[in-house]
């Protein structure tokens, strides 16, 4: 069994249709800044419920453009969970605000309501949450506790396309939510984001941000047969290409299988953890999951880990505690500061977790916990 191919924790899956896809685009007049970026952004848009997306060339891009956006700057701070990636934060000091660590609940790892609302003062500008795993947030207790701090609310979505808060689709629930294409999410453009969003203020906003402040694009420029633009604020290089466009809307046309998917494999692994030495976080009931992640959490997580990688399993962790990054901990943050997060990051571990497993595979991981 050790002799086994690797199994890793996440990955893409490339059919014929997106290889087609890209040949198109290949073979086109356009291979950037053509139609297929617009045809994206609003299949997104249909799929979600928002009214604007803004591709952008990362998911770490996107959470950028939705802060600048929203006006973050120096001498602000923005509330974040301490259990993400780094890039959740590191768009609050993209912008030279303070990124302010909330701790996460124990059964999901999800930011904690309580939390945030300790840590709000009068420099706080907005929250940024993650439907961790895939799991959405508490977004009705999130809105309640923005409208009372008169604070933005930004949705790090990167784990949770397709996934549903009382049966409404991620993607609407925030004043912006951003999405991720890379290869180990539920679809991908290779490397790649998006930000949607109800506010047309904020769209323009973001679009003009990607492409280096100027706000009128080439396309409107052919139109009026006009050569002039101004770049009217200081932006970034953030667009994504046709070529990665064309992959995505391929994809997205097989996210609700892959979903339907995810959540097989995840009623596959509970049953068979139940008598082991793992704990699966808990999922609410009115919630739709997306399972970007399968974590579970277990007292010997070191010990497993290693067995587990030499077993040709690629279980991973997500994640260490932002603020506990030696980047972070020269800007002066402190351990102790989010217990929950800081006990949960000891015990976490990724299982596999990607749309091209079987049920062997989930044998082949479970055996490790008997």
């Amino acid at each position: 069994m050790e002799n086994a191919a690797f199994l890793p924790y996440g990955r893409q899956l490339i059919d014929d249709d997106d290889i087609q896809a890209v040949i198109s685009v290949l073979q086109s007049d356009w291979l950037t800044t053509g139609p297929q970026v617009a045809q994206f952004e609003q299949a997104i848009c249909e799929y979600t419920g928002a009214m604007y997306g803004v591709a952008v060339n990362s998911g770490t891009a996107a959470l950028h453009a939705a802060l600048h956006a929203l006006g973050i700057a120096a001498g602000d701070e923005v509330v974040v969970p301490a259990i993400t990636f780094a890039a959740t934060s590191n768009s609050v000091l993209y912008c030279g605000a303070k990124p302010v660590f909330a701790d996460v609940f124990t059964d999901t790892l999800l930011i904690d309501v309580e939390s945030i609302e300790a840590n709000i003062t009068s420099k706080t500008k907005a929250i940024i949450a993650v439907d961790y795993a895939g799991h959405p947030c508490d977004w009705d207790a999130l809105k309640a506790i923005a409208q009372k701090h008169n604070l933005s609310l930004v949705a790090d979505s990167c784990h949770a396309i397709g996934a549903e808060y009382k049966d409404q689709k991620i993607g609407t629930l925030a004043d912006i939510t951003v999405f991720s294409f890379h290869p180990v999410k539920h679809i991908t453009t290779g490397e790649g984001g998006m930000a949607v969003t109800n506010d047309t203020v904020l769209a323009e906003k973001m679009r003009a941000f990607r492409s280096h402040g100027i706000a009128v694009d080439t396309h409107q420029r052919d139109k009026d047969n006009a050569w002039f633009y101004e770049m009217t604020e200081l932006g970034f290089n953030y667009r994504l290409t046709d070529i990665q466009c064309a992959l995505g809307f391929s994809q997205l046309e097989k996210l609700d299988k892959w979903l339907v998917k995810r959540n097989e494999l995840a009623q596959l692994y509970s049953p068979k953890l139940e008598n082991g030495c793992a704990t699966p976080l808990t999922c609410s009931d009115d919630v739709t999951n997306a399972y970007h992640l399968y974590v579970v959490r277990t007292k010997c997580r070191d010990e497993l880990f290693l067995k587990m990688r030499e077993g040709n399993i690629g279980v991973n962790v997500h994640y260490i505690p932002v603020y506990l990054h030696p980047y972070y901990q020269s800007l002066g943050y402190s351990k102790g500061i989010c217990p929950n997060a800081e006990k949960a990051y000891a015990e976490i571990m990724s299982l596999p977790m990607w749309v091209g497993m079987h049920e062997s595979d989930i044998d082949r991981v479970v055996r490790f916990f008997d």
